[in-house]
């Protein structure tokens, strides 16, 4: 599990409480109708947004957000290096019988062991590279749109509180549940967007930078193995894209 992930929503939580706690009880915050005109108005909009395809590919990515990364730069950058090593000891053929998790490395190793040209196995990770910013610049954009939609919402949710407030001035009992609704639903809006919303968006874009990087580290890794498949080069031309500290050959 990402442990930063949990930590973070952790605190955040924590301190919004503390501070609710510290002032008075947690009642007053909890108002139903603020939350369905937040929540409600915001998975609306989404949802006309966005064909409804990207919104659940959305929220199934929001899940990897919890997980750690399986496999680190470095990991990455030793792998191709024993590939290259596996390549010089049985021949190129011999990367056939790879087995791997990670389907860009199979694919990899499929080019390289077909001898393939070095133009060819650019053009085919360039387009898995693409392709895979795509996917996951969608849920980066649902969630960047929530955040948006949320505190719009929480508006929302004040003005039809002060419209119901204005139009009871005569009934001073109901004052007070129209000024909750017009108080919570700016609360729920705001909260939503900085601590949950945008947060998952930026999460979401570092996971992308991170799958970025290892895809190119695969890609640098195949065309060396096929230009010199000399394990100690390609190490060396690797270690550039990891730093300094964990550059240690034959690990």
């Amino acid at each position: 599990m990402d442990f930063a992930t949990f930590l973070g929503l952790a605190i955040g939580v924590s301190m919004v409480l503390g501070a609710i706690f510290m002032g008075g009880t947690l009642a007053p915050f909890l108002n139903l109708h603020a939350i369905m005109i937040v929540v409600g108005g915001s998975l609306a909009s989404i949802c006309v947004t966005y064909p409804f395809k990207e919104v659940f590919q959305a929220f199934s990515a929001m899940l990897l957000i919890f997980s750690s990364r399986k496999v680190r730069d470095a990991e990455v950058v030793h792998m191709m290096v024993r590939i290259a090593e596996i390549s010089r000891r049985e021949g190129l053929i011999a990367l056939e019988n790879i087995h791997t998790e990670n389907a860009i490395l199979k694919k990899a190793c499929q080019l390289i062991a077909d001898n393939a040209d070095a133009s060819l196995i650019r053009e085919t990770l360039r387009i898995e590279i693409s392709s895979m910013k795509h996917r996951h610049a969608v849920g980066e954009a649902v969630f960047k749109s929530l955040a948006g939609y949320a505190p719009a919402f929480g508006l929302v949710g004040t003005l039809i509180g002060l419209v119901q407030m204005f139009s009871l001035l005569d009934d001073p009992k109901s004052l007070g549940p129209a000024m909750a609704v017009a108080i919570t639903a700016t609360f729920y809006g705001a909260l939503l967007c900085n601590l949950f919303f945008l947060p998952v968006a930026g999460k979401l874009r570092s996971r992308t930078l991170v799958e970025t990087l290892q895809l190119e580290i695969i890609f640098e890794g195949a065309k060396c193995i096929l230009e010199n498949n000399n394990p100690r080069l390609v190490y060396e031309k690797l270690s550039s894209f990891i730093a300094p500290k964990d550059r240690h050959y034959g690990r």
